[in-house]
């Protein structure tokens, strides 16, 4: 695939590492000369510096031959620019990054296809909304929900409470019968693991579950978690994530946003009716303790600054606030900081990575989640005609190695996987892939693609 990524930092950046790796000419576009330069030094990726609402920009790009089309840039008038020009001059699918939440309105999402925009994507949004969700699955580290939640993934800390510390998968499963659910990865020490039947759980491993809805009490029981109410939260930033996750909770549970910029915090008293709005620096323990941070369920940092975010954290967690979400910008922190003990982790780069990596892919994907926790991705394939993984049970298939089948969603039923399963023409699968692996994983699911991977 022919693709062209306009950005202006570490977004498209990201979104280039991540398909390099996939087969596809890849050309990047970015006003930055340095930061070009940097990249042409660590890849063999094409790049050109200039604007990508140059016409003279998008011809030397070669737009005009491109199967796609992304623009991430920061300023959304710009992306959209980019993408409408890009489709004029032949590109054949587009993908425009936004801030603006009225742009996402079915009517309006006509108007941008009428100008050639094809996809639209608002990170924020993204970001608020896996907030809120994180609080309906509180004792989960990272909730993925597939086919209305008809099956979902979940990322468990197991602590020295849980059940099955020092137990086998097998001895579980010999314990448990008809278990509705299964491990599909273990993340130890920086290591993540596709687990065997001979596979033991150990004390602070993350371990990634597959779940049917029935099966999640069940699934808390045995990991040595409960359900965590959620009433009263303090958000710390009030960019547009703070101010996007305030206004969609600010009438069901009670809010504090602390901001340390006067000007925004006027501008949120503007836009927010039933939040709390106070001025001041979370950094600042006094504050926190004035402002009742011992009271809190839930603690949410969103600042654009990832340091804070982490140790304004950390900070709360030791002060008794069961549940804490940090936005950590880079991706690096992310192990560290969960190691540390940050419930939760949204990074924008992998949020952005999620939406668009799928419409890079042969196979038919209806969803795909950069997992945060780990490099790694949970992905939801549509089974069509013809296709190596309809050919032979789970267990005959040479799936290939760090990636795994995790759950079946066929008509209205959810099923965990097994290796008795026939996949047919027509099912969900939700699978769990390292980064690796993803590229054969997607030709599995491709008809008539890589059949010599199956056994005889």
């Amino acid at each position: 695939m022919n693709i062209v990524i306009a950005g202006d930092g570490e977004v498209g950046f990201h979104l280039a590492k991540m398909l390099s790796g996939e087969n596809h000419n890849i050309t990047i576009v970015d006003p930055h000369q340095e930061l070009l330069k940097l990249v042409e030094a660590h890849t063999d990726l094409l790049t050109i510096t200039g604007d990508s609402t140059s016409f003279g920009v998008l011809e030397n790009a070669n737009v005009q031959k491109a199967d796609l089309l992304i623009s991430v840039l920061h300023d959304e008038k710009t992306n959209i620019l980019t993408c409408s020009l890009g489709k004029k001059l032949g590109a054949k699918k587009t993908i425009c990054r936004i801030n603006n939440l009225e742009y996402l309105s079915e009517r309006n999402t006509e108007l941008f296809k009428e100008m050639g925009i094809d996809e639209l994507v608002c990170p924020e949004r993204i970001a608020a909304n896996e907030i809120i969700h994180l609080f309906d699955q509180a004792a989960a580290t990272e909730v993925v929900d597939f086919s209305n939640e008809n099956l979902s993934l979940f990322l468990i800390r197991l602590e020295k409470n849980a059940r099955v510390i020092g137990k086998t998968l097998m001895e579980i499963a010999q314990s448990h019968p008809d278990l509705p659910f299964r491990a599909v990865a273990i993340h130890r020490n920086s290591e993540t693991i596709i687990p065997k039947g001979c596979d033991q759980f150990e004390v602070d491993d993350l371990a990634y579950v597959i779940c049917k809805k029935e099966g999640i009490q069940h699934m808390l029981e045995l990991s040595g978690k409960s359900k965590i109410p959620i009433k009263n939260v303090m958000i710390i930033g009030g960019g547009r994530i703070g101010r996007k996750t305030a206004r969609l909770l600010e009438n069901k549970l009670n809010l504090k946003l602390i901001e340390i910029d006067k000007d925004r915090c006027m501008h949120l008293t503007d836009n927010l009716s039933n939040t709390l709005i106070i001025n001041g620096d979370a950094r600042d323990v006094e504050l926190l303790e004035d402002e009742g941070i011992r009271n809190m369920d839930a603690f949410v940092a969103v600042t654009n600054n990832s340091e804070t975010n982490i140790l304004t954290c950390l900070l709360a967690r030791k002060l008794g606030v069961r549940k804490v979400i940090a936005l950590i910008e880079n991706v690096d922190y992310i192990d560290l900081a969960q190691r540390f003990g940050v419930d939760a982790v949204i990074n924008k780069k992998l949020i952005t990575a999620s939406h668009i990596v799928r419409f890079t892919m042969d196979a038919e994907v209806m969803s795909l989640k950069c997992l945060s926790g780990i490099d790694a991705e949970a992905l939801e394939f549509v089974v069509r005609p013809n296709t190596p993984i309809t050919k032979s049970p789970i267990k005959k298939l040479h799936m290939p190695k760090g990636s795994i089948i995790g759950g079946i969603l066929r008509g209205d039923e959810s099923i965990i996987a097994t290796g008795e399963m026939q996949i047919q023409e027509g099912d969900k699968v939700v699978v769990f892939s390292l980064p690796e692996s993803l590229q054969k994983v997607n030709k599995m699911f491709k008809p008539g693609g890589m059949a010599n991977l199956l056994r005889g």
